[in-house]
């Protein structure tokens, strides 16, 4: 289900800072801690992660920052791009994450990646949940962490343009608002 207050996905550069602390102050510290391992997110991780990927905020009424995705070869691993996901708590399960994971994928496939991979705690069932459901994956365990990898090719995510039969995955342009890249 599209969230009602969805409005843009707002491509982020270093400039855009403060809008990210704002999307991280939305966060629970055990959200925070579970997807980057602390509970602050400082400049120079941020800094370094847009050296190596493309991360976009997805923008509700008034915009509110209410989920942040990136999405790049920070592994430099050939045809593998690297996933990093997370919704703010009060709009988690309404379909955001699975929405910028297919652009995500989208984004990947365009530049070449047949793999999109990401790490994440074993016990995170909300990303497990949401990786099995757009395809199969592989799973490796290290610990108390997976390694996961969707292949694109085989679940045809990166070629999907909805996340359902019904929605689109882009929200409208709004004059003035930066949109989504076309992927």
């Amino acid at each position: 289900m599209r969230h009602p207050a969805l409005t843009a996905l707002r491509r982020v550069n270093v400039e855009d800072f403060p809008l990210v602390d704002a999307f991280h102050q939305r966060c629970s510290p055990a959200h925070l801690l579970r997807r980057w391992g602390r509970t602050h997110l400082p400049h120079r991780t941020l800094g370094q992660m847009l050296a190596h990927a493309e991360c976009w905020l997805r923008l509700g009424a008034g915009d509110e920052p209410l989920a942040l995705v990136c999405a790049g070869p920070v592994s430099r691993e050939a045809g593998v791009f690297d996933l990093g996901l997370q919704v703010a708590d009060a709009h988690q399960r309404r379909g955001i994450g699975t929405a910028l994971a297919r652009h995500a994928a989208q984004y990947a496939h365009a530049r070449g990646a047949h793999t999109l991979s990401t790490y994440t705690e074993a016990s995170n069932r909300p990303m497990l949940r949401l990786l099995r459901r757009l395809g199969p994956v592989r799973e490796t365990r290290h610990g108390p962490h997976l390694a996961i990898r969707l292949h694109l090719g085989v679940s045809d995510l990166a070629h999907r343009t909805s996340p359902h039969p019904k929605e689109p995955l882009h929200a409208p342009h709004r004059s003035g608002q930066e949109g989504s890249d076309p992927a």
